[in-house]
């Protein structure tokens, strides 16, 4: 047995941006030396320890080993004076790690802590800035650890409302507007998804178990619960009345599998976003300081991918397969329209801001082949793009601290007075339209090639999208590096070290993942190819 699996490794992930956050506050707030190096550090903690974690991942068993679970939180629902039957809902501290959430709690921390280098820039309220960053981070990797559905929703909450400070204090001229947008927005996305987990819970969590006295009827907020029961056709979820004496409360009848599914999507595509929910996140690339929207580009909208996976198609799998032909469509809508607007763009903030919209079309493209190559490849892209966009935004801080601007036309022949960081931009770029032995290429050809296997004529249309991306990422690339300098543009500095080392660490995962795409594939695929095997089975068996 790994040493890992007989420590709570996963609570110790969790926690530790809470003891970066209880030294910041003993700090004074005049030290912000100190408070920034204490960031710094506290980010390395789970960094280190989620490196750990997935060295030793055994990938044969799945993350099994892995587990941990506590009762949090139980709530008596009757109080009469029957005895033999006491009925409650039941929610867990429970986390896990499958070779779904494993990758992306990974893509957390290593960006997370280079968004930490970047925010040493950061020129006011350094003590409730990093406060509410190691609140952000805390969220972030709860949303990837969670395996109650209660703890999910206060996770993803507490990121909301970390986002909402840090967007609205230290933005740039519009950065109330922005924020309000983004919480009027999100939380519209959190109101829906808190409906669908209520309707999972009095649904799918219903379980009986034996009690002193008499039977114990819990409602259950566990992911493994409420999974277990949608997969088991003899769960009390999906049989008939007259199967159980006549009368089943906890029946989900086929119209309520699809307004779950629908809700989930809605809820979880608002984040990703998924078109016509994108217009919050452009004001957000826009208006947000650097660090906030590499972890926003990079992580934030990885999560509303990772929750339409981890509730849309692993608890819906047959509504996700009849819907397959709309995701595909939605996704490359988001592909093309994403790409043809950041081609129109002048300024290179919302050029990366259509970018992602574009580059998230590719995700749910991979989702929609509904085969094993489409899902890893949309795994991959999820945390190839989380470095990219980082990387791509973390350049773009350091290019407005030295100019004052990111309008393209008032931009050139940056290459000249910045070697480094305009090579560091360009390999970026490169990978950010796909270029082969980069990141950015595996995840857009594993999507793609899934989707090819069974809807063909919507892989064509796609294929013009990544053309597309060509097109606009070499535009504003070579806008920025080449061409004619501007005067006042001639003596600027090149990067500093508090600004190379995250470029340099990014660019090492990006090359990595590009020369070795089997370092993150062989982990996916575990949990991708156990899905696909178990609903096949239970289609068969059907």
């Amino acid at each position: 047995m790994s040493f890992l699996q007989d420590i709570p490794i996963l609570t110790f992930i969790l926690l530790s941006p809470l003891l970066g956050l209880a030294v910041i506050l003993l700090l004074p707030g005049q030290r912000a030396a100190w408070i920034k190096r204490t960031a710094i550090l506290a980010t390395l903690i789970p960094l280190a320890l989620s490196f750990w974690l997935y060295a030793d991942y055994d990938r044969a068993k799945g993350g099994e080993g892995y587990d941990e679970a506590a009762e949090w939180l139980t709530i008596p629902i009757n109080n009469d004076t029957n005895d033999t039957v006491e009925m409650l809902f039941s929610f867990q501290y429970a986390l896990g790690v499958d070779g779904l959430s494993l990758p992306l709690l990974l893509l957390t921390s290593i960006v997370t802590a280079m968004a930490a280098w970047a925010a040493w820039h950061v020129k006011k309220r350094w003590k409730a800035f990093f406060g509410w960053f190691m609140l952000l981070e805390l969220g972030m990797l709860g949303v990837f650890l969670a395996r109650d559905l209660f703890l999910f929703f206060i996770f993803f909450e507490i990121t909301l409302v970390a986002t909402y400070f840090l967007i609205g204090v230290w933005g740039y001229y519009n950065r109330e507007r922005a924020a309000n947008r983004f919480l009027i927005y999100n939380g519209i996305g959190s109101a829906i998804m808190l409906v669908a987990f209520v309707l999972l819970v009095n649904t799918a969590g219903f379980r009986i178990e034996e009690a002193a006295g008499g039977h114990q009827y819990i409602y259950s907020g566990s992911y493994a619960d409420i999974g277990a029961n949608m997969a088991n056709p003899q769960a009390f979820v999906h049989l008939p009345p007259e199967a159980t004496g006549g009368v089943n409360p906890f029946q989900m009848s086929e119209g309520m599998h699809w307004t779950l599914f629908i809700l989930l999507l809605v809820a979880f595509g608002i984040k990703l976003p998924v078109f016509p929910f994108h217009t919050w996140m452009l004001k957000v690339h826009q208006e947000a300081p650097p660090s906030v929207v590499m972890i926003h580009s990079g992580i934030l909208l990885k999560m509303g991918a990772y929750g339409l996976i981890r509730f849309g198609l692993f608890l819906f799998p047959e509504q996700a397969r009849e819907g397959a032909t709309m995701l595909a469509v939605l996704g490359v809508v988001n592909l093309l329209y994403g790409a043809i607007l950041a081609f129109r763009q002048t300024e290179f903030k919302l050029v990366l801001a259509y970018s992602s919209i574009s580059h998230m079309g590719i995700v749910l493209i991979g989702l929609a082949s509904f085969n094993e190559i489409g899902l890893q490849g949309a795994v991959f892209q999820l945390v190839s793009h989380g470095l990219i966009s980082a990387l791509l935004f973390l350049i773009v801080g350091s290019l407005y601290e030295r100019t004052g601007t990111t309008e393209l036309p008032r931009l050139g022949g940056l290459a000249r007075s910045m070697p480094f960081m305009s090579g560091v931009l360009l390999v970026a770029g490169m990978a950010s339209l796909g270029l082969p032995g980069l990141s950015g290429f595996v995840g857009e050809f594993l999507s793609l090639l899934g989707l090819f296997e069974t809807k063909r004529w919507l892989t064509a249309a796609a294929a013009l999208g990544i053309v597309l991306t060509a097109v606009y990422v070499l535009r504003s690339v070579l806008g920025i590096t080449f061409g004619p300098q501007r005067e006042e543009h001639t003596a600027l500095r090149d990067a500093r070290f508090v600004e190379a080392l995250p470029m340099i660490v990014l660019l090492a995962f990006i090359l990595l993942l590009g020369c070795f795409p089997s370092a993150l594939t062989d982990t996916v695929q575990m949990s991708v190819g156990g899905w696909m095997e178990q609903l096949l089975s239970s289609r068969s068996g059907g």
